[in-house]
C-alpha cells in the first residue's frame, strides 16, 4: 500500500507539469498575440499615410478600364471571403496569370 507522502509527491509531481505544459501554451498564445498588435499596428499606419502625387497606382479588372487608386479608405471593410463559395472558383482566370 502506497504512503500518504508517496500520493501527495506523485499528485504534486502531476500538478507541476500541468503548470509547465500550461506557461508553454501561455507563453505560445502570447507570441500569437503579439504578431495580431503588431499586425493591426503596421495596418494602422499604412492606412492613415496619406499618399504622394505620383504613387497612385493603377487597378486594373480584366476586361475593363484603368481605375486610379488615390488612397484607402480608413474603417473600410474588407469582405469575407471563403474557399469554397457556390458559383466561385478558386483558380483565377488564366487572364490573371497573363496567358494569352
Amino acid at each position: 500500500m502506497p504512503s500518504v507522502m508517496g500520493l501527495l509527491e506523485e499528485r504534486e509531481r502531476a500538478a507541476r507539469q500541468r503548470v509547465e505544459a500550461l506557461q508553454a501554451e501561455l507563453r505560445e498564445a502570447e507570441a500569437v498575440w503579439e504578431r495580431f498588435v503588431i499586425a493591426r499596428e503596421t495596418v494602422g499606419e499604412v492606412l492613415g499615410e496619406p499618399r504622394k502625387a505620383g504613387d497612385t497606382p493603377q487597378a486594373v479588372v480584366a476586361g475593363e478600364r484603368p481605375v486610379q487608386v488615390t488612397a484607402a479608405v480608413p474603417g473600410s471593410v474588407v469582405p469575407h471571403w471563403e474557399l469554397h463559395q457556390p458559383g466561385r472558383t478558386c483558380v483565377p482566370p488564366a487572364t490573371f496569370w497573363g496567358a494569352r
